[in-house]
């Protein structure tokens, strides 16, 4: 059974996913994080593959991805780096990162080499519903490999229900239909779009992110959806600390005030 699937069946609230870019802030530095924040009790880790035009990043994540790519980090390095990394890690991995660098070692050979390697599942967010419907979802399928989609406030209500019925894992609930980045709070409109999404009994769980850094913003996510995402804050975390072991302290204490 694919790790996703056991993770949302064993714990339905309160779940959080990190995010990181893979070479930062230094090259090999990737399965330490992922081993760190495992044994700080996180349930989900969202892997970066950098990329040198990332459309729905912020500048904290744009600035990673350049360090990374400077870094020397590529696919395939970074696949080399997780080639053991299920001797050691237990809970799910997601490969995060656009269309260019995977369709450049190949879509039905990345999915082979995820399952190879223990990688749960993949987001791709420049990635069309439509064409996943038509090249990519069998494929995908093929290998077990979960491709999460992304909806935004301005979603329809129709698309949401044909990603629930089309996709597994979960659905990646957009905070606002800006970059990441991390925000102090959410607004009144914001929440409304959470409790709307919550209303319309999907499927597949959900997990709110962008915008996520602090107590108040990780406890609204959490009250309206399965769990909440943080990328930007940590990947700060991780510029700013002395060590990862200390990023991640850091992350717990900032989660917390």
């Amino acid at each position: 059974m694919n790790r996703i699937k056991t993770l949302f069946e064993k714990k339905q609230k309160n779940i959080l996913s990190i995010y990181f870019t893979a070479g930062f802030p230094h090259l090999n530095d990737t399965c330490e994080v992922i081993k760190e924040l495992e044994a700080n009790g996180i349930d989900l880790i969202e892997i970066g593959i950098p990329f040198s035009d990332p459309m729905a990043d912020g500048p904290t994540i744009q600035e990673s991805g350049t360090i990374a790519l400077r870094n020397g980090m590529t696919l395939r390095v970074l696949f080399d780096q997780l080639k053991d990394i299920r001797q050691t890690v237990n809970i799910p991995l997601i490969l995060m990162g656009y269309l260019n660098p995977i369709m450049q070692y190949g879509f039905e050979a990345f999915c082979q080499k995820c399952k190879e390697i223990g990688i749960d599942g993949t987001i791709i967010p420049d990635l069309p519903f439509k064409d996943y419907m038509e090249e990519y979802k069998a494929i995908a399928e093929k290998y077990g490999i979960n491709i999460i989609m992304l909806i935004t406030p301005e979603t329809s209500e129709e698309r949401i229900r044909l990603i629930d019925q089309n996709t597994d894992g979960f659905i990646y609930m957009v905070s606002s239909a800006s970059t990441t980045g991390a925000q102090n709070s959410f607004d009144d409109k914001k929440q409304d779009y959470f409790r709307k999404i919550d209303t319309m009994n999907l499927r597949n769980p959900r997990l709110i992110g962008f915008g996520i850094s602090n107590k108040a913003t990780l406890e609204s996510a959490q009250a309206n959806s399965n769990g909440a995402i943080i990328g930007s804050k940590f990947v700060t975390l991780l510029k700013e600390a002395d060590t990862i072991k200390d990023a991640v302290k850091n992350l717990k204490d900032v989660l917390t005030k």
